[in-house]
């Protein structure tokens, strides 16, 4: 069912086209990524569908009855209005909903006859459904956790950084749950387990979404669908972003000559895809399958969760000899034994490590653990309180999220040619028109004279990053240099890093840039710890999922069995219950049974005439099932077996 339609809409602002004749259709349960360079109208699209900007033609078809509700750059908030508070404000009309639901189910004890409240019932219950809004109270403590929030829980929320008021506003949405979400850019200023878990909170509770993202693994994750805009057009791709890289490269195929620049680009991420990504995961596939299977095995048996936790951490650290095979190499930094503590917290633990000349090290972890200060450790902008630091000598480019080194009140020619004329050197030694080489970065010529101070955050950010690769460095350091970016920019930039001679450090939550750049990692895990491993970090990440999960099993597992010990000390049983005993009984016929069950149906599998008269999926459906129930039997029986043995 169509919630948004629009149909040969048009806007304009003076004499630059924004969106020409172009259609939108928004379906219930859709997850709509949408893309494209910035300033080509994503926005103006948000703005459009939330009414907050007029088209200047065509034609618009937004269901009456439903809401749609979006996440602002910049939310604003009520004074005086705790961090919770801005939270539970934005659920009112839930927790009214939840009140009222529960007097009409009391009424009901009485009046259980009554239509009128019975009708009323079913839509609340319906509706409380639809948001999830059963369990809110536990629902907010989550997100709070989750979000990083739990510490200000009780602080002025005005008092917040842009960045957690964003996540203020973020969790209050999703809680909130709108017919329609819109979100511009919801993974800035979310580390990546946060982004998981935001990605689990979408996914699960099916939400009709619409968003503007650059985080290319989160547009995989999530979209069913990739929206570009192109030129005042909008045009439309099945799938997440790798299923748009396809039918992309198709396109441009038949286009090669006009896009020539563009098919080479897109056809080195695709490929990438193809050949990093893809591979990556049918390998975690693999290991995944045989993970999941030892760990059913291991519920009952605590030393195989350990054997499985000491086998995933040493893959998660996966050393290997890379490092030896680069001792020849300029050494740049040496770190032995380098703490750091700022205020009471300890951001830097025991940390050793060497960098070397063609090193490219991404420092990943959670937000506040200290990873920046590293950066700044390594700029010599801050001291270590103890252990040894070196550095060599040689040339540094930085690139921080303030963009420090530029001057707001000089034009982009003034930067890039303070001393006249009108050509750059490139840090390769090429000599360029300094308008041919900003062109790369996606800047018409006309911005040459514009002062930078009246640039969006993207757009100086893609000239910080234009002058950092003027410079003739060594090594570079990066704080977060994907942050207000688009993706065709985020593309030039990973370019032009493959390509760079000297060492490259880097701080980023964008785990598709950090996969494809990264070839060391930098692991912050708590508490000053720093890691270090040369695994790509979507597969650290899914090895350190995987290691929790093993964690909770042991906690479940010793749980259940002081659980079984207190019951057997309390009741002291001697012997089968008269339930228990004709279970144990049965059991064995009703194993056997299944087991002749499941060799009809693998035989049936095995003989084409079989299989294509009953349906190869029905098949194969029912022999999961048949194989599921028999294990659940199996379990049962050697459960009660066990508990026969406790009695001798």
């Amino acid at each position: 069912m169509a919630l948004i339609d629009l149909q040969n809409i048009s806007k304009q602002y003076d004499i630059k086209v924004i969106l020409k004749d172009a259609n939108f259709t928004l379906n219930s349960g859709q997850r709509v990524a949408v893309i494209g360079q910035n300033g080509q109208g994503k926005s103006t699209l948000f703005k459009i569908i939330m009414k907050t900007v007029e088209p200047d033609g065509g034609e618009m078809a937004i269901d009456r009855s439903i809401k749609i509700e979006m996440l602002d750059q910049q939310p604003k908030f009520a004074s005086n209005l705790s961090v919770r508070d801005a939270i539970e404000n934005q659920l009112v009309e839930l927790k009214s909903a939840k009140n009222e639901y529960e007097n009409i189910t009391n009424k009901l004890i009485t009046e259980y006859e009554n239509e009128e409240l019975l009708r009323k019932q079913s839509d609340l219950a319906s509706f409380l459904e639809f948001h999830n809004a059963w369990d809110l109270d536990n629902m907010i403590e989550r997100v709070l956790v989750e979000f990083q929030l739990k510490q200000y829980e009780f602080k002025d929320v005005n008092m917040l950084s842009g960045g957690e008021q964003r996540r203020v506003s973020l969790a209050g949405l999703i809680l909130k749950k709108p017919d329609v979400l819109l979100l511009d850019e919801p993974t800035n200023h979310l580390d990546v387990y946060m982004v998981e878990f935001l990605e689990q909170l979408l996914l699960k509770n099916n939400f009709t979404l619409l968003f503007i993202s650059h985080d290319r693994y989160f547009i995989d994750n999530i979209a069913t669908s990739v929206v570009e805009v192109d030129g005042g057009e909008l045009r439309r791709f099945n799938g997440g972003y790798s299923s748009y890289l396809e039918q992309k490269s198709q396109i441009l195929s038949n286009m090669q000559k006009e896009h020539e620049n563009l098919l080479r680009m897109v056809k080195q991420e695709a490929h990438w895809m193809q050949h990093g990504v893809t591979a990556r995961r049918k390998r975690n596939e693999r290991r995944k399958a045989e993970y999941f299977d030892l760990k059913q095995k291991a519920k009952s048996n605590p030393a195989a969760i350990r054997k499985m936790s000491l086998e995933l951490q040493r893959e998660q650290k996966s050393f290997n000899s890379e490092e030896k095979q680069q001792n020849r190499k300029k050494m740049l930094y040496e770190l032995d034994n380098v703490y750091k503590t700022l205020g009471e917290k300890e951001l830097i633990k025991d940390f050793t490590t060497r960098i070397l000349q063609k090193d490219t090290i991404a420092i990943v972890g959670p937000n506040g653990t200290g990873k920046s200060t590293l950066l700044k450790i390594f700029m010599e902008k801050l001291k270590v309180d103890k252990g040894n630091f070196k550095k060599g000598d040689f040339q540094i480019g930085y690139f921080d999220q303030q963009r420090e080194m530029l001057d707001d009140n000089k034009t982009i020619m003034e930067i890039f040619c303070p001393n006249g004329g009108d050509r750059v050197i490139l840090d390769d030694g090429r000599n360029m028109h300094v308008f041919g080489y900003l062109k790369n970065f996606l800047f018409p010529k006309e911005y040459l004279d514009k002062k930078v101070g009246v640039l969006s955050g993207g757009e100086k950010n893609r000239v910080a990053l234009a002058l950092l690769f003027t410079k003739r460095v060594d090594c570079m350091i990066l704080d977060e240099p994907t942050n207000d970016l688009d993706i065709p920019t985020i593309n030039i930039l990973e370019e032009y890093l493959q390509n760079f001679q000297g060492a490259l450090i880097f701080v980023s939550h964008d785990r598709y840039f950090v996969d494809k750049i990264a070839k060391k990692l930098f692991v912050f895990t708590g508490n000053g710890h720093i890691m270090e491993s040369f695994q790509p970090y979507s597969e650290y990440l899914e090895i350190e999922k995987e290691l929790k999960e093993l964690d909770s099993l042991e906690v479940e597992i010793a749980k259940e069995k002081n659980s079984v010990k207190t019951v057997t000390e309390t009741k002291k049983q001697t012997k089968l219950s008269y339930k228990d005993q004709r279970e144990y009984n049965n059991l064995p016929k009703e194993i056997e049974d299944l087991e002749k069950i499941i060799k009809e149906l693998n035989d049936c599998l095995a003989n084409p005439k079989c299989y294509e008269q009953k349906g190869i999926i029905t098949l194969s459906t029912e022999l999961e099932k048949t194989k599921e129930i028999y294990e659940q039997k199996v379990d049962r029986f050697l459960e009660i077996e066990e508990l026969i043995e406790s009695f001798n």
